[in-house]
């Protein structure tokens, strides 16, 4: 992606947070005609392989599924490379902000962008170890009427889907808070802090991230 040094962000623990604060991603593969081919998925981060035999990866690895009739799922089955693409808290910011007038609008987001290679998770078994990890990521109080429903429905629910893995190979964090405005921070926190949620989310982020007191 597009990423200016100055909105760089080096720190894996930031790009963590926000792949596990904002978990539904975009996912990228080419189709057989060279045309992106995209779905919107929730995928869970985690530091390593739920499999002793899975990759290993210094940025971790995405764990989640697709509907099986998703054209997706086979062309990440054929074509393990993908694009991974998170989209954190975003929002307008007004050129008011600044103290002088020689200014102009901008748009204040926090992103990640993952390079992966994917592992479909075929066995039965293995479909549902991983289902379970994301209920108990998304709703532990789940997990017991998972185990309780019939064998003959959440085997047809596992049929239905096509788990897999990925191994994040690259990744790239955005922050782009104005940091290099450092003049502005004061302004642009107070107007952030009271607006709109995703708004408050960015003001959050820069308390966070030491930008204001």
């Amino acid at each position: 992606m597009y990423l200016p040094k100055q909105f760089h962000h080096s720190d894996p623990a930031i790009a963590q947070r926000i792949m596990r604060e904002h978990p539904l991603a975009s996912i990228v593969t080419l189709g057989a005609d060279g045309f992106p081919v995209l779905s919107h998925i929730p995928v869970h981060w985690q530091a390593a392989s739920l499999w002793s035999d899975g990759p290993a990866s210094e940025h971790g690895v995405l764990l989640g599924h697709c509907a099986r009739a998703n054209p997706q799922a086979q062309i990440l089955a054929s074509q393990p490379q993908a694009l991974v693409s998170f989209m954190g808290p975003q929002a307008y910011m007004s050129p008011s902000v600044y103290a002088d007038l020689q200014r102009v609008p901008t748009w204040s987001y926090l992103a990640v962008q993952a390079k992966v290679l994917t592992r479909i998770i075929d066995p039965h078994e293995d479909r549902d170890r991983l289902l379970k990890c994301l209920i108990a990521e998304h709703e532990p109080a789940y997990a017991q009427q998972w185990r309780e429903l019939p064998s003959h429905y959440t085997g047809a629910m596992l049929n239905g889907i096509v788990a897999f893995e990925m191994q994040i190979t690259d990744l790239q964090c955005a922050v782009k808070l104005n940091q290099h405005r450092p003049e502005a921070h004061a302004a642009m926190h107070a107007s952030y802090a009271q607006g709109s949620e995703q708004t408050q989310a960015l003001a959050r982020w820069m308390q966070d991230l030491g930008l204001v007191a």
